[in-house]
């Protein structure tokens, strides 16, 4: 994220230094001292002095009292903090018209103070918006309320930040407390929007996968858990009854870690595409709502693409606000024998060729490695809390049978949203997918991200803290 900060009672508590040496310099002059408490500023009839007197007294001694501005409290613990996951503009109005040379002392102030910053701008007059523009500014915040109301109607979004001056500014302008509320507004906003699309009764890495998400909130903000279809032949299901099983599956994952909100759960599609259905459910309607509704919203697909792939169909247009990262499809590796593919070819199909931004995990040879054992989940797990003990038993005993060790090839969509550094990849054009279902690769067609390298020891580590952590 690109954040605009204010200098001067954002940063440099400006006031503090103006009433110590205004409260001096009057001494000097009419030795009343504070005439009007409830002057909003210092220099407006706060102490008996002109006009003419203030601007001299500043003009004089702007250098040398900028030189000693304190630091908002918290400024520098939090700018700092920010600066290591965003890009941090001071966007200030200083200029000669009081300074004698606002460039250097500003500068000089802002090392000897530690402040870390990607740029410092000047602007040209008190409406900073083209420079918020010109610099592509996410989110700004200055004191002054004016300066504010320029760059909400620029369409940028703008915070107030409250001083002695403006604490009963009536415009409709959102109003911050400290630097403590200003680091937590920015890390909200910088949590991915996110949706899980998930067939949680399939395999018992669906709920891993859904209980990782669940103890990340510290980075996902997350929207809707929408349930994906899947083909229970081995047990002589049909698709229909797995979409029940799996929302129920995905309510005692929330039972478990103590959520009794279940609204964010929407059942999906019945039967597949490829079969011929072609209705919108809630599970739908919910991405094409909360894609409209977001700037940008990340869809974690662990199933089948049946849900997406019906979204993009009733809603081409959500296509520029969606990116998926979808486990699924291995075909740079020579084969597309691979289960969330073969579920739904067509949902595939219509992903593919509406050019969304899509990340593409493939399960073998990749998400293979994240292969567990019972032994080393219930080293790790058993015994940690409910949540853990389910989990290990949901492991061995499969939908499809008991087992000793598997892939927990779900959690990587996960994985990849937390760390990227834990991933590699690499760009490629889209294949085609040819009429008996194998891929032919091309060249020169939009851009697929394709993951061929994961760290699996970091994922494990940080699977397990999260899902034995007490909080």
């Amino acid at each position: 994220m690109r954040i605009g900060i204010d200098i001067d009672n954002v940063i440099a508590d400006l006031d503090k230094t103006f009433l110590e040496e205004f409260e001096k310099e009057d001494k000097n002059k009419r030795n009343k001292g504070i005439i009007n408490k409830k002057a909003k500023h210092i220099t407006e009839g706060m102490f008996d002095w002109s006009s003419e007197e203030i601007e001299d007294f500043i003009c004089n001694n702007m250098d040398r009292m900028a030189e000693k501005f304190d630091l908002i409290e918290g400024a520098k613990e939090y700018i700092n903090k920010l600066y290591e996951e965003n890009e941090i503009f001071l966007i200030t109005h200083r200029s000669n018209h009081f300074f004698k040379n606002h460039e250097l002392v500003t500068i000089n102030w802002l090392n000897e103070k530690g402040i870390k910053y990607d740029k410092l701008v000047f602007t040209k007059s008190r409406d900073k918006s083209p420079e918020c523009i010109e610099n592509s500014i996410d989110i700004m915040f200055d004191d002054e309320a004016d300066k504010c109301k320029y760059i909400l109607n620029a369409g940028i979004e703008c915070f107030l930040m409250k001083t002695r001056y403006n604490e009963n500014y009536s415009l409709n302008i959102p109003i911050v407390n400290g630097w403590k509320e200003i680091y937590s507004l920015i890390c909200e906003k910088n949590k991915y929007n996110v949706i899980l699309d998930t067939d949680t009764y399939n395999e018992a890495d669906d709920q891993f996968a859904l209980s990782y998400l669940l103890k990340s909130k510290e980075i996902f903000n997350i929207q809707a858990i929408t349930i994906a279809p899947f083909s229970p032949e081995k047990w002589q299901g049909t698709v229909s009854d797995s979409l029940d099983l799996s929302y129920d599956e995905a309510c005692k994952v929330f039972d478990l870690l103590g959520l009794k909100d279940k609204s964010l759960i929407y059942k999906g599609s019945r039967d597949y595409l490829k079969n011929g259905y072609n209705e919108r459910n809630s599970a739908v309607n919910k991405i094409i709502e909360i894609a409209n509704k977001n700037k940008k919203t990340y869809i974690l697909a662990i199933g089948c693409l049946t849900n997406i792939a019906l979204a993009l169909k009733s809603n081409p247009d959500i296509v520029d606000k969606i990116e998926i990262v979808w486990l699924g499809s291995n075909f740079l590796f020579g084969t597309n024998k691979d289960f969330n593919f073969d579920q739904d070819v067509e949902a595939v199909k219509v992903v593919f060729e509406s050019k969304v931004k899509l990340t593409v995990m493939p399960c073998s040879p990749i998400t293979s490695n994240l292969m567990t054992s019972i032994y080393e989940l219930e080293s790790e797990l058993k015994g940690k809390n409910e949540l853990c003990d389910y989990l290990c038993y949901r492991f061995y005993n499969r939908a499809y049978g008991p087992t000793k060790r598997w892939p927990l090839w779900d959690v990587s969509v996960i994985a990849y949203m937390i760390n990227k550094n834990w991933f590699n990849t690499m760009d490629v054009s889209c294949p085609l997918i040819n009429t008996d279902n194998t891929f032919k690769l091309t060249e020169n067609r939009h851009s697929v991200k394709f993951v061929n390298y994961l760290n699996a020891n970091e994922i494990f580590k940080d699977l397990f803290n999260k899902l034995t952590d007490i909080n």
